[in-house]
């Protein structure tokens, strides 16, 4: 009968470390949010991404410590990557709205609330933001009508933010 008392060890304090790390996380990330001026769902949001991402590296560490061979764990992760590639084929945007979302959270000039006109030569906008969500911006024009943009769309256009 083998002894994993190392293992055990370890599985302890990672499971004890995860918690403290999705607390120091999440208020990294409400400090850095208040500090910018940033929704509070926008903040939960954002909140959201990183405590999946946290537990997806936990999960990684409690296959390092019980002995998971890398090469094991990357076969695993081309075959489970090569389903979603498949799955999300027609859906590719739905990461890099995400991704898009995480961005202009943490590095964008503008919030909700902000009037902004988007300069593009085929539809020019001139609205205000009304929400950001994870894969969608809203923004409302002076005619009251609500415009819903992808993203990694809205972060590709060029935007101009008057104050």
């Amino acid at each position: 009968m083998e002894i994993y008392i190392p293992q055990i060890i370890a599985t302890v304090i990672a499971a004890l470390l995860l918690p403290l790390s999705r607390y120091v996380a999440k208020k990294l990330v409400t400090k850095y949010g208040q500090l910018i001026r940033k929704s509070e769902a926008q903040m939960k949001q954002a909140n959201r991404i990183i405590l999946i991402i946290l537990n997806i590296l936990f999960l990684f560490t409690l296959a390092i410590i019980w002995g998971v061979r890398p090469e094991n764990m990357l076969l695993g992760l081309s075959s489970i990557f090569a389903v979603i590639g498949v799955a999300f084929f027609a859906q590719w945007s739905i990461l890099s709205n995400i991704t898009a979302g995480l961005i202009m959270y943490f590095t964008a000039p503008y919030r909700i609330g902000d009037r902004i006109r988007i300069i593009d030569k085929d539809l020019p906008i001139e609205a205000a933001i009304e929400n950001i969500e994870t894969f969608y911006t809203h923004i409302r024009t002076d005619e009251d009508e609500l415009i819903v943009l992808p993203n990694n769309v809205f972060l590709q256009k060029i935007v101009s933010v008057k104050k």
